[in-house]
């Protein structure tokens, strides 16, 4: 029996199962995480994300941001397991609030996520709806490495609310051919609960593309905190002013990542809500 209501939705190509669940009537377990993120026998995606409000779940982040935010970002893997912060999943979660709860969209959106929480602003244009997101400040680390079949590369670890090793690819390395089809090689030591791991390949001036193998997922179409970890550590190797505007293309779409005079990182792309329906899957 069809009992549990859900939105499906993505931000360029990362996409997300939402669950409203606004009273904290329901639990997100790993197994149901799973078993709704599975492409055969589920609805298919790269997490899951109840949506509840703050004053409804005794999750210590969301208990931490009452008074600060109405609403939680409850997010898990698509293996089920618990994850700090999705940067592609809280804009596709701040459209559906726009549009489906009482949420102004002219107004900037608190949401409460176990990364802090996050401000969201909202520009509907003729291409649809962007969101973007004041992702806070980054913490850049030192350098690890990162291995791919045979080939090893130096990674800057960059924290954006979750782990990032952010590595470089020589001139003659081919992105696209790179197999990602399992996790990368990394130091257990830096990342005891593993990393998601991105490949870079630089455009131009201000320009890269990227590849993403997100822990608990593997590899994806897109990745909002990876995209704004890549940014960030392209702006300063690069020795790059404050402020200017880098765009990142990953294989789902285009992002755009500014790293402002005020240290704070804002991540600016699509969301687009694609179907609602009712799942058994919860019951």
């Amino acid at each position: 029996m069809a009992d549990y209501a859900f939105v499906k939705g993505h931000g360029t190509e990362n996409d997300f199962v939402l669950l409203p669940d606004a009273q904290g009537r329901r639990e997100l377990t790993a197994e149901l995480a799973s078993a709704l993120c599975d492409r055969r026998a589920g609805i298919g995606a790269d997490g899951v994300i109840r949506v509840v409000r703050t004053d409804a779940t005794d999750d210590p982040a969301a208990v931490a941001a009452r008074g600060e935010a109405r609403w939680f970002m409850d997010y898990r893997n698509a293996d089920g397991t618990l994850s700090e912060m999705c940067g592609n999943g809280i804009r596709v979660l701040g459209h559906y609030l726009a549009t489906h709860a009482d949420v102004d969209p002219r107004d900037p959106l608190p949401i409460a996520t176990r990364g802090g929480t996050k401000v969201l602003t909202f520009d509907a244009g003729p291409e649809g709806t962007r969101v973007t997101v004041d992702m806070g400040e980054p913490e850049l680390r030192a350098d690890t490495t990162v291995t791919v079949g045979e080939r090893s590369w130096t990674a800057r670890h960059v924290s954006t609310g979750n782990p990032h090793a952010v590595a470089f690819l020589g001139e003659h390395d081919d992105l696209d051919a790179l197999d990602l089809t399992t996790a990368p090689g990394h130091d257990a030591a830096v990342y005891p609960d593993g990393v998601n791991v991105e490949l870079v390949r630089r455009v131009g001036e201000a320009h890269v593309a990227m590849r993403v193998h997100e822990r608990g997922s593997g590899e994806t179409r897109s990745c909002g905190t990876g995209a704004c970890a890549v940014a960030v550590a392209a702006m300063e190797a690069d020795g790059a002013e404050r402020g200017t505007a880098y765009t990142v293309d990953l294989p789902g779409g285009r992002l755009t990542v500014v790293w402002t005079e005020a240290g704070r990182v804002l991540l600016t792309g699509p969301a687009v809500l694609v179907a609602e329906g009712m799942t058994d899957l919860g019951s």
